[in-house]
C-alpha cells in the first residue's frame, strides 16, 4: 500500500455517487477511488452506472466478490440496502479488505455481532461506520466539553426530531420501503440512526428503554411512523426520544441538562450553553426561605446564576462524509484513531430493536441484557405476515 488506500465504492445509488465525487475530486486525500460496484444483479441502472464508471475513470464491478478478489482494491466503503451489510462487511474482512459501513451496522442485533465476531478474526483489517454526524463541529465541540467534565453529571436529555417528513410517493417509490421484510422498520431504521447514534456518543449507552410506536399512523406503511421513548442512561440520567415522518414543520431540538450547565441545539447547527455558577443542587439548597416565596410568581431573578452563550455552526453537505473517509484512510495508513468505530454501531442498532420490542411486547426493556433471539422471532413473524420477503437468520 502506498500513500493512499485504493477505495472501490459499492452500490451506485445516491450515497455510492457521493462517496465516488468527494474521493475522486481529492476531498479525502488518503484514498483513491479504483473502482465502483454495481452490486445488484437486479438493478436496472448498469448503463448509467458503466457511463458513471467511465467518466470517473474506473472500472464498473457487477459481481461484489470479483471486485474484492480482483486486487484493484485495498478497502471498500458499502451503500447497499440495509440488511447486506453485515455480510458485505464480513466478506470483504475475510479477504483482508477493510471496510467502511453506511448506517445503520444492520437491522437487528443478531447479524451485526456475527459480522464483529468476523472483525475480531482479523484484527488487521479496518472495520468502520459511516457516522457522519459525528464530524459535525456543533457535535464535535459538544462531545468535547462534555467529556472534559466542566458540566458534571449528566441528568436529564430530550431530543424532539420530527423534521424528516415524507409524502406517500416516497414511501411508494420502492417496494422495500419502510417494510419489515426489506427495509426492516421505519423511521427509526431509515432516518433516525444517526441522533441515535450521536445521542448514546455523547450522553452513554442507554441501559434501560420503554417506547409507544405507532406503525402506519399517518402514511400507508406497515412500520412505524411515529415513535415516543424512554429512557434511563448511565448514572439515572433520564432521556425521551420523539420522532416521526409526518410531521410537514417539523423540529430539530436536542436539550441535555447537566449538574453545572444546560445545552440546547436546534436544527444541530445552533448550541446554546447555560453555565450555572454552581452545581444546581447547590444553588437550590442555598436559596433563602425569602427568596424562595419569590419563585413561584416569576419575581426571583433566575438569569443571577447562570451565563449564556450562543454558537452558530455551518456544515456543508459532504464536508462531514468526507470527514468521515478521510479518516478511514488515515486509520489504514497510520493508525489515527477512528472517528466512529464499528463496535458503536452496535449500540445504535440495539436501541431501535429495544424502541420496537417495548412497543411489540408493552414491556420496559433491559438494554444491558437485550435479547437479540427473541427481537429476531417478533420481527420474523412481522415478515412472515408481510409475505413479501424471506425470514431472517
Amino acid at each position: 500500500m502506498n500513500d493512499q488506500v485504493r477505495l472501490g465504492v459499492v452500490g451506485v445509488g445516491v450515497q455510492g455517487r457521493l462517496y465516488a465525487e468527494l474521493v475522486s475530486t481529492g476531498r479525502a486525500p488518503s484514498l483513491r477511488l479504483s473502482a465502483l460496484c454495481s452490486a445488484n444483479p437486479k438493478s436496472r441502472s448498469h448503463q448509467d452506472h458503466a457511463a458513471t464508471a467511465a467518466g470517473l475513470g474506473v472500472p464498473l464491478f457487477t459481481d461484489y466478490i470479483e471486485m474484492l478478489d480482483s486486487g484493484e482494491v485495498d478497502a471498500v466503503v458499502i451503500t447497499v440496502p440495509h440488511f447486506e451489510h453485515p455480510r458485505f462487511a464480513a466478506e470483504a474482512i475475510e479477504r483482508g479488505v477493510h471496510v467502511l459501513l453506511e448506517k445503520p451496522a444492520g437491522i437487528y442485533g443478531k447479524q451485526v455481532t456475527r459480522m464483529l465476531d468476523v472483525a475480531a478474526e482479523h484484527p488487521q483489517t479496518t472495520l468502520a461506520m459511516m457516522f457522519n454526524q459525528r464530524a459535525n463541529p456543533l457535535f464535535v465541540d459538544l462531545k468535547s466539553m462534555i467529556d472534559s467534565g466542566e458540566f458534571g453529571a449528566l441528568r436529564r436529555t430530550s431530543w424532539l426530531l420530527t423534521h424528516w417528513w415524507r409524502p406517500d410517493a416516497y414511501y411508494a417509490s420502492s417496494s422495500w420501503r419502510a417494510s419489515w421484510g426489506g427495509e426492516g422498520g421505519g423511521v427509526l431504521v431509515n432516518q433516525a440512526p444517526h441522533q441515535l447514534d450521536l445521542w448514546q456518543w455523547l450522553c452513554g449507552a442507554p441501559l434501560r428503554c420503554f417506547a409507544r410506536l405507532r406503525f402506519g399512523f399517518r402514511r400507508d406503511i406497515p412500520a412505524e411512523d411515529e415513535v415516543s421513548a424512554s429512557l434511563e442512561f448511565p448514572g439515572e440520567a433520564s432521556g425521551v426520544f420523539v420522532t416521526c415522518t409526518n410531521d410537514l414543520v417539523g423540529t430539530d431540538r436536542l436539550e441535555l441538562s447537566f449538574d453545572r450547565a444546560r445545552v440546547l441545539v436546534e436544527d444541530s447547527l445552533r448550541m446554546t450553553i447555560h453555565r450555572f455558577v454552581d452545581d444546581e443542587r447547590e444553588i437550590a439548597r442555598n436559596i433563602s426561605a425569602e427568596d424562595a416565596a419569590l419563585v413561584p410568581s416569576g419575581a426571583f431573578d433566575r438569569s443571577v446564576f447562570f451565563t449564556s452563550e450562543t454558537r452558530e455552526y455551518t456544515s456543508a453537505w459532504g464536508e462531514q462524509h468526507a470527514l468521515l473517509l478521510d479518516n478511514f484512510g488515515k486509520h489504514i495508513l497510520d493508525g489515527t484513531p477512528l472517528i466512529a468505530p464499528a463496535e458503536e454501531g452496535l449500540t445504535s442498532v440495539r436501541l431501535a430493536n429495544a424502541m420496537h420490542l417495548s412497543a411489540w411486547t408493552g414491556q420496559d426493556i433491559d438494554l444491558t441484557t437485550f435479547d437479540d433471539d427473541l427481537y429476531l422471532a417478533e420481527l420474523n413473524k412481522l415478515i412472515e405476515a408481510e409475505g413479501r420477503f424471506p425470514t431472517r437468520a
